[in-house]
């Protein structure tokens, strides 16, 4: 085992422009590690270069500059061992409809070259939820099915690294939960997951570590937790005992009276305390029925990241 599952550095990908057009580069230069082991969120913008990066692990977007190494193998050197040690959920349902779920299983690990006495289809398409729907042909199964089969389909060589590309856009709370739960315990088992997901919450509830692209750029790569320190802005919402005829005032501190007669108070915890606050309500003249503190989401953090660049 390696210590990081991907190593990449100088990444550049550019697309040729039509009829002499100047092309457009969609990574410029990325390096960003992997560590084994971790649930590692890849986030950004329509536009921002993730799909790039990811068609590129999966081989299937041929690099301009740069170098890949996947699980230990250098994707120039040893492309075929690279490409073995990663699994791929796209996030388009391309599935062959006149196959069955096992039949899909079957016929996508002949193509990695999985002996027939190795292959774990019956055994995959528990984990996916579809062992009753085994012999079903594809095109009878719901969207929420399909979904599953591509996972199972990414699956099926045993990868060490596999990839989730947006693995629950339009799907309803159910299916929501049972892909988290398999990936938590795909990752418990050792593999390393890599999700893309426009679900902020989601990044935040699942992921160990997070890069954000834009722009062709990784504009941040840190622990969640971290990311989430790099805004150090709280806000302190009072419900005040009655009607207030004076607002708090204080450096630092910004506040708004909300329809439903609580004030929210924002402030910089670097700048100010959280006593300081209190000590401008309790100065106006405001007797406190409930007070309860907020602060940043990823989502903050995203838009503070993306916003300028």
């Amino acid at each position: 085992m390696t210590a990081n599952a991907i190593e990449i550095r100088g990444l550049r990908k550019t697309y040729a422009g039509r009829r002499g057009a100047p092309g457009k580069e969609a990574l410029g230069g990325v390096d960003l590690d992997i560590p084994a082991g971790s649930v590692f969120g890849l986030l950004g913008p329509n536009g921002a270069g993730k799909s790039t990066l990811i068609n590129i692990l999966a081989g299937l977007v041929i690099k301009t500059a740069g170098r890949v190494n996947i699980w230990g193998f250098d994707q120039d050197v040893n492309p075929r061992q690279s490409r073995a040690a990663i699994g791929v959920m796209p996030q388009e349902l391309n599935l062959d409809p006149f196959f069955t779920p096992r039949g899909a299983l079957e016929v996508q690990a002949g193509l990695y070259g999985v002996p027939k006495s190795q292959r774990r289809s019956d055994e995959i398409l528990r984990l996916i939820g579809l062992e009753d729907k085994a012999q079903a042909y594809a095109r009878t199964l719901s969207g929420g099915m399909r979904r599953r089969l591509l996972l199972g389909k990414a699956l099926v060589h045993a990868p060490h690294v596999l990839v989730l590309d947006e693995p629950t856009a339009g799907v309803d709370i159910e299916l929501r939960q049972m892909l988290w739960e398999n990936i938590r315990r795909l990752n418990a088992e050792g593999m390393t997951i890599i999700l893309t997901t426009h679900y902020l919450e989601e990044a935040e509830e699942m992921c160990d570590q997070i890069a954000i692209i834009n722009h062709g750029q990784v504009v941040a790569r840190d622990s969640t937790a971290n990311l989430l320190a790099r805004l150090d802005a709280r806000m302190m919402i009072i419900v005040p005992e009655g009607p207030t005829d004076t607002l708090p005032t204080g450096d630092g501190i910004e506040v708004t009276e909300r329809p439903d007669g609580a004030i929210a108070l924002t402030y910089h915890a670097g700048q100010t305390n959280a006593e300081a606050v209190l000590a401008s309500v309790r100065d106006a003249g405001i007797r406190i029925r409930d007070v309860r503190t907020e602060q940043a989401d990823l989502q903050d953090v995203f838009l503070e990241l993306t916003r300028s660049r």
